[in-house]
């Protein structure tokens, strides 16, 4: 790891507190369904939406805790590490139908 001035690690660390900020901000709309799950993956350009872990959106949907969002991804056959770039098309239209069941 390069060696980061006192500067340049308070950017850092401003840039980091943002980003957790910003998907905190983002659970909490899908927890009270301000957002759809559709609306999140669709949001892929968004490099803090990119970078979230798909169990951590699940999760954050209303009825979807830990285990459910496991089983769910690991029937779809979805990488528990996988995060929402890294979704394929069918992957994600797979995770979209399995909610539009409801």
């Amino acid at each position: 790891l390069p060696t980061l001035t006192e500067e340049q690690r308070r950017d850092a660390l401003a840039k980091a507190a943002e980003a957790r900020k910003k998907r905190a901000a983002l659970k909490e709309r899908l927890k009270a369904g301000d957002t759809s799950l559709r609306d999140v993956l669709n949001m892929r350009d968004d490099d803090i939406v990119a970078k979230m872990k798909v169990s951590a959106v699940l999760e954050a949907l209303p009825g979807v805790g830990k285990v459910r969002a496991r089983k769910l991804m690991e029937r779809l056959d979805i990488s528990a590490s996988r995060r929402v770039r890294g979704l394929g098309a069918k992957q994600k239209e797979a995770l979209l139908g399995e909610f539009a069941k409801k």
